[in-house]
C-alpha cells in the first residue's frame, strides 16, 4: 500500500500537470484573441478611415467618392472573409463538420481549381503546372467540395508567398493500400525549419508584415489541416530555404467497397 507521503506527492504531481495544462491553454487563448483582434482591426480601421474622409467633404468629389467607396467595400469584403473562415474553423474544431463523401475524379477537380485561379496567377505571372502519374482519371472517395477548398487554399498559399514569374506544380500519385497523394510544390523562398511545426496554427504567419499585405484570413492552412484530418488522412510539409516548399496530403482511393 502507498504511504500517506506517496499519496500526497502523487496528488501534488497530478495537480501540477493540470495547472501546467491550464497555463498552456490560457496562453493559447490569449494569443488567439490577440490575433483575431489584430486581423479584424486592420480592415475595420481601413473602412473607418475612408468613410470619415468622405464625411469630411470628399464625398462631394465624384471621382474621389467612387474610389474611396470601392476601397471601403474591399475592406468589408475582407471582414466578411475572415468572419466566414472563423465560423468554419470553429465548426471544424467542434467536430460539427459533416462530410459528404462521394466518388469523384481528382484530376478533373484540380483542373477546375486551375481555371478558377487563373486570374490570381496572371497577376504575379506564376505558372501553374499539373504533373500526373497516369493520363487516366484517378477516382477518390472524399467530400468533393471540401477537398476543392483544400487544394484551392494550398495553391493560393503557394501563389501568395511564391516569387513573381515562379512556378507552382500540382501532382497526383497512386500509393499502395488504396491511397493517392496530392502534392503542391513551388519554387518560392522556402520556410525556415523552426516555423514548420506551427504552420497549421490559426493566424500563424511566417512573414507577419508581408503576409498581411497579401490579404487572406490567416486561417487557410489551419482549415486545410482540419479538413484532411476529418477524412482520417495525413498532411505533410517539406521546405528548404531558397529552393521552395511542398505540401502534400493523402486521400482514400475509390474502390468497389466505397462506391
Amino acid at each position: 500500500m502507498k504511504t500517506l507521503t506517496e499519496e500526497i506527492e502523487k496528488f501534488a504531481k497530478d495537480k501540477k500537470v493540470e495547472i501546467d495544462t491550464l497555463k498552456i491553454r490560457e496562453e493559447y487563448r490569449k494569443d488567439f484573441l490577440g490575433n483575431v483582434s489584430h486581423e479584424l482591426k486592420t480592415p475595420l480601421f481601413t473602412v473607418q478611415g475612408y468613410i470619415e474622409t468622405l464625411l469630411d467633404g470628399a464625398i462631394n468629389d465624384k471621382n474621389v467618392r467612387k474610389k474611396y467607396l470601392q476601397r471601403a467595400n474591399k475592406g468589408v469584403d475582407r471582414l466578411i472573409y475572415i468572419v466566414k473562415d472563423l465560423d468554419f474553423i470553429s465548426k471544424l474544431e467542434a467536430g460539427d463538420l459533416n462530410l459528404k463523401k462521394d466518388t469523384f475524379n481528382i484530376i478533373e477537380l484540380i483542373q477546375n481549381v486551375f481555371d478558377l485561379l487563373e486570374m490570381r496567377t496572371e497577376k504575379k505571372k506564376i505558372i501553374l503546372t499539373f504533373d500526373m502519374e497516369y493520363e487516366n482519371p484517378i477516382y477518390v472517395y472524399a467530400d468533393k467540395e471540401k477537398i476543392q477548398q483544400v487544394i484551392t487554399n494550398l495553391i493560393i498559399n503557394s501563389i501568395k508567398y511564391g516569387h513573381n514569374e515562379g512556378t507552382t506544380e500540382v501532382s497526383v500519385e497512386n500509393l499502395i493500400k488504396n491511397k493517392v497523394i496530392v502534392r503542391v510544390t513551388d519554387n518560392g523562398e522556402g520556410i525556415p525549419k523552426q516555423h514548420i511545426p506551427r504552420l497549421f496554427e490559426r493566424f500563424y504567419r511566417v512573414d507577419k508584415s508581408g503576409s498581411r499585405s497579401e490579404g487572406g484570413s490567416g486561417l487557410g492552412l489551419a482549415i486545410v489541416k482540419h479538413i484532411i484530418e476529418a477524412h482520417n488522412e495525413k498532411i505533410y510539409v517539406e521546405s528548404e530555404i531558397g529552393v521552395g516548399s511542398e505540401f502534400s496530403f493523402t486521400l482514400e482511393k475509390a474502390t468497389k467497397q466505397n462506391q
